[in-house]
């Protein structure tokens, strides 16, 4: 039975969990791990109940530990922590890439990994981080992605069937998440199209209006919904999104000139019919997707 949980990392996503649990029900204890500063506001928030900075002393005694930093903090503790805490203590994260820190924890673990590490990602945040900005509610209705190796196949394992993988997966359930498994690989692919490149076009998109007309007067009073729309998350921290492109390098390289080609496309036909083609090609994301036959929602 999950007692005690450790947070390692207690800002956006961290402290948004603690208070989540608390808000829907969660008797147990959670410990902070993070900079004293960030703790000392994580505790006057409400997140968590008990602060420990160094990351061992705040595991003891935790029957699951969650790394909501950054990813490549991520693999650095899975590395420090993860050999020295007790076999029935499970260890998941929410990094937004999976598959180097899959490989990592592999590495650590070995054949134990699919017991000692389920790795996550939970679809949801905002273009500011930070405890000040952490809320019970963040997770209500958003997708929690878990990626096993084996992806959905992982889920018929007898790991997943009983405590503490049942009971974390259950705790997800009862703050509004909607699970689904991926394998690391197609999480990453999938999540470079959904959610790396919009963070890279908004932030080029940015960047150009600032380089061009970014000192004229009249910029904000002509500049639309649509445009403040397709430009709020460039106000995401690069500290974040630095690692990202570090650990989904190929996947976001090749979206990326998957998008360099659709934009010279358009560039190139501004007064031709094949304008048009581009536009009906587009109109078909808001079709109803067709699921491929290796999907399922997990089924606990």
């Amino acid at each position: 039975m999950i007692e005690q949980i450790t947070i390692i990392g207690t800002g956006l996503i961290g402290g948004s969990f603690g208070l989540a649990l608390k808000q829907h029900g969660f008797t147990g204890r959670i410990v902070g791990s993070d900079r004293p500063q960030v703790l000392a506001e994580a505790r006057q928030a409400g997140a968590i109940d008990a602060s420990e900075p160094d990351p061992l002393l705040a595991c003891q005694g935790s029957q699951l530990v969650m790394l909501a930093t950054p990813v490549g903090a991520i693999i650095d503790l899975l590395e420090k922590i993860g050999p020295v805490l007790p076999p029935d203590c499970l260890i998941t994260d929410t990094g937004s890439t999976k598959t180097e820190i899959a490989e990592r924890a592999q590495q650590v673990f070995g054949e134990a990994a699919y017991r000692r590490f389920l790795p996550g990602h939970p679809l949801t945040g905002k273009e500011r981080g930070g405890i000040e900005a952490a809320e019970a509610d963040l997770f209500s209705g958003a997708t929690w992605a878990l990626t096993p190796r084996d992806g959905a196949a992982a889920a018929v394992r007898p790991e997943f069937t009983r405590a503490p993988h049942a009971e974390f997966m259950g705790l997800l359930e009862s703050i509004g998440a909607n699970l689904v498994m991926l394998t690391p690989q197609r999480h990453d692919r999938l999540c470079a199209y959904l959610s790396h490149l919009p963070q890279m076009l908004a932030t080029a998109l940015a960047a150009c209006v600032v380089d061009e007309i970014g000192d004229d007067p009249a910029r904000e009073m002509l500049a639309g919904r649509a445009f403040r729309e397709m430009t709020r998350i460039a106000a995401s921290p690069y500290t974040m999104w630095r690692d990202i492109a570090l650990t989904n390098t190929k996947n976001l390289h090749d979206v990326l000139l998957q998008l360099e080609q659709h934009l010279a496309h358009i560039r190139e036909n501004l007064r031709t019919r094949e304008l048009q083609e581009e536009f009906d090609r587009a109109h078909e994301l808001f079709e109803p997707a067709k699921p491929k036959d290796d999907f399922e929602p997990p089924r606990f």
